[in-house]
């Protein structure tokens, strides 16, 4: 017995020693994690922090965009998002409803009746439970869905089927403006899903219209409830701004309608409308197509740039609507001076043609604008000089991006660089442009010189409804004068009106419009000019009233499907556009009709030739028109206007005599009806101030001749009314409270 005692010793020893051991390990690491607070190379108030922090997200709600008129146009709406439970951890143990998928099957069968996706891939996505996944997903197909279609599916009781609220961005009015506003959808950043804009104003004003989320930090339990007393950390989230847009939805809806009907008809390549303020440059309204539905996508893949603003092109004849602007302003375009038109000479390259080639004879540039003559602005260019030319082309800021505040602005190019290009940029040819530079210069014609920048933006305001934003409104240059723009206003209705010009299409019953047309060649680098008569582009660029502009409106329409091969075929589907815009818009923002224009009943001028002046005077009173007889003989040698020109109640008609010219008196005519006179007598005239005559050179009755030449001055009844209260006897402090 005594034997053993030493080994049990030994044994005993061991023991100690190893237990010793232990111990003082144990003691060593509870003293290391007391002192550096890590264990395996982590900190333990991190893992603490972790299992017991919780963080929830409080998301803050991107802004909306209205119209004008507080018409929402992209909003936030609840939506759902599919999601399968496939882990079957996730049941408890003799749980009598399974809170996983539990046949793949039949779930994927039943759910293709209620989201886009083909059976046989929801059955794959279902089928990865044997790959570990403990939840999937469906992509695009099992994202934004309704309130409507999540109530359906959860009637089929399918189990593992979840959803997760989210927010979803909706634009009430489908196809309307879609590549303008363009849309948001949720993006992942910093691990966070929120909506991003993607295209379009969405993109363009993200910054405002972005909501930043906030969160709420608590300590919990090991079951994740609220610990008694504990602190939580709130960071409100934040709000998006609101923006409200220039886009009225009722023109934009006469827009979109309109373009939807001759899309159809004609099935053009490309086609885009502009309405905006003539005043101001507000774009009321935008579109284009091909176009898409925001909500959707559905078409998008067929075009994603928003051509309006990122394509420039050729833009044909409504260029010479700048050329005139420059040659009046320079003071050598005289709408009586003849020219010989069909063709022009340009030193080393080959002529300028006329649209038809041959022109139409000699006849006058006034004549010449109305037939949109290629010859008669050359002409124009020739005596101001292609450097002058060059000066008024850089005024009206083409070859500038307009800087509207969208992603990719063309600016187009001006070719200067060969002689013959410097001539046919004043048809609208050799150089390119952009519609948006188009609707900016033509507002120096329907603003009285002043040039506004085109704008989208009429203000945005943050959350509690103060002003972040202004409007966008400004003038950028004047590049002509009040007296010019008029006069092209007044030139440019003829375009409309007179029998034979290029604008017939685009008369407008009730309303005075003016405006030119547009018909360009489409380039291709490498290729050159298409051929065919489909291959053009189609455009006008018109305004209403003449008088007192109020809207802008331009159409362009690309390589339609045209019955029939005549040049006056392709402005049919852009008068589609633009007749029915104008028209509903004027009557829309309630702008009087002409009370002469409504109340008169058209007619077509008859023709005098070789009648007596006593018949023709009967006639044209019974016709409810206004003869002016210019001399005292009994026959009539000419007339204007011409015979068969659409003619409204109470408008002037100028009769020719073969006798001595005497002068008419003037007082209270339009200069639109001094240009009659002008036209048929070849007395060259001269005018200053805006408005109806109230001063002529010639006086009344004088005897006259197509050498004399006559200077009118005009006035506005307005100016004239403020004028002679400002001269009256009351003193200059009186007033009446208007």
């Amino acid at each position: 017995m005594n034997k053993k005692r030493p080994n049990m010793n030994r044994r005993a020893l061991l023991l100690f020693f190893i237990f010793s051991v232990l111990f003082f390990m144990l003691t060593y690491r509870f003293f290391v994690i007391q002192l550096t607070g890590q264990a395996e190379g982590q900190v333990l108030a991190n893992y603490a922090e972790k299992k017991y922090g919780k963080t929830r997200i409080l998301e803050g709600t991107r802004g909306s965009i209205y119209d004008r008129n507080g018409e929402p146009l992209a909003i936030n709406t609840t939506a759902y998002k599919l999601v399968a439970v496939l882990d079957p951890s996730v049941t408890p143990e003799n749980a009598e409803t399974p809170s996983h998928v539990v046949d793949p099957e039949s779930t994927a069968e039943q759910l293709a009746n209620y989201i886009d996706m083909d059976e046989k891939d929801i059955l794959a996505r279902l089928q990865l439970a044997s790959e570990g996944y403990f939840q999937v997903e469906f992509g695009n197909a099992g994202r934004n869905l309704s309130y409507e279609t999540k109530e359906e599916i959860e009637k089929l009781n399918l189990p593992g089927i979840i959803f997760i609220r989210e927010t979803k961005r909706a634009y009430p009015n489908g196809v309307f403006a879609s590549h303008l506003i363009g849309f948001a959808q949720t993006s992942t950043e910093d691990e966070e899903e929120q909506l991003i804009g993607q295209i379009g104003l969405e993109k363009a004003l993200n910054d405002y219209l972005e909501g930043k989320n906030g969160k709420i930090e608590y300590k919990s339990d090991r079951w994740g409830f609220i610990l008694p007393n504990a602190d939580a950390q709130i960071t409100p989230p934040e709000n998006g701004d609101t923006v409200y847009l220039t886009l009225d939805k009722k023109i934009q809806t006469f827009l979109e309608n309109a373009m939807n009907e001759v899309n159809e008809a004609y099935e053009p390549e490309k086609m885009m409308g502009i309405v905006a303020d003539a005043k101001t440059g507000a774009i009321l309204a935008m579109s284009q197509r091909p176009t898409f539905d925001p909500n959707t996508r559905e078409g998008i893949d067929d075009n994603w740039q928003n051509i309006v603003v990122e394509t420039a092109f050729e833009p044909g004849s409504t260029m010479k609507v700048f050329t005139l602007a420059a040659a009046i302003e320079e003071g050598v375009f005289n709408p009586n001076e003849t020219y010989m038109s069909g063709s022009f000479s340009v030193e080393g390259s080959k002529s300028i043609r006329d649209h038809n080639y041959s022109g139409w004879g000699e006849i006058t540039f006034l004549e010449g604008i109305q037939k949109s003559s290629n010859v008669a602005v050359s002409y124009l260019v020739e005596k101001m000089g292609t450097d002058v030319f060059k000066n008024y082309l850089d005024l009206f800021q083409f070859g500038q991006p307009t800087e509207i505040g969208l992603a990719n602005e063309a600016s187009g190019t001006i070719q200067y660089q060969w002689e013959r290009d410097k001539y046919a940029t004043s048809y609208g040819q050799a150089s390119s442009v952009t519609a948006l530079q188009l609707v900016q210069a033509m507002t120096a014609i329907t603003n009285d010189g002043k040039m506004m920048h085109p704008y989208l933006v009429e203000k945005i305001v943050d959350d509690e409804g103060n002003i972040v934003k202004n409007s966008d409104e400004q003038q950028v240059a004047t590049p002509i004068s009040a007296q010019t723009a008029e006069q092209v206003r007044e030139i440019l209705e003829t375009v409309v009106t007179e029998e034979g010009a290029t604008g017939n299409r685009f008369q407008i019953d009730g309303y005075q419009v003016g405006g030119k047309t547009g018909t360009a060649q489409i380039y291709e680098p490498g290729v050159g000019y298409l051929t065919g008569w489909d291959n053009y582009i189609f455009s006008f660029i018109g305004f209403a009233p003449v008088d007192d502009p109020q809207l802008i409106v331009y159409v362009m329409v690309q390589q339609p499907d045209l019955d029939e091969e005549i040049y006056e075929a392709g402005s049919v589907p852009v008068s589609m556009v633009f007749n029915s815009v104008m028209k509903k818009s004027l009557q829309y923002l309630n702008i009087e009709p002409d009370e002469e224009v409504v109340s008169a009943n058209v007619n077509d001028m008859p023709d005098l030739s070789g009648e007596s002046v006593e018949n023709s005077v009967d006639l044209l009173n019974d016709m409810e028109l206004e003869p002016v007889v210019i001399g005292n003989g009994s026959n009539v040698m000419s007339f204007y206007p011409e015979a068969g020109t659409s003619l409204l109640e109470g408008e002037k008609v100028m009769i020719v005599t073969d006798g001595t010219w005497t002068m008419p008196d003037l007082t209270g005519w339009s200069l639109r009806d001094v240009l009659k006179f002008s036209s048929v007598t070849g007395i060259q005239i001269s005018y200053n101030g805006n408005g109806y005559v109230i001063a002529q050179s010639l006086e009344t009755d004088a005897v006259i001749s197509e050498e004399n030449r006559l200077d009118i001055e005009l006035e506005d009844p307005l100016d004239a009314l403020k004028n002679e209260y400002e001269n009256s006897s009351l003193p200059s402090d009186e007033s009446d409270g208007g």
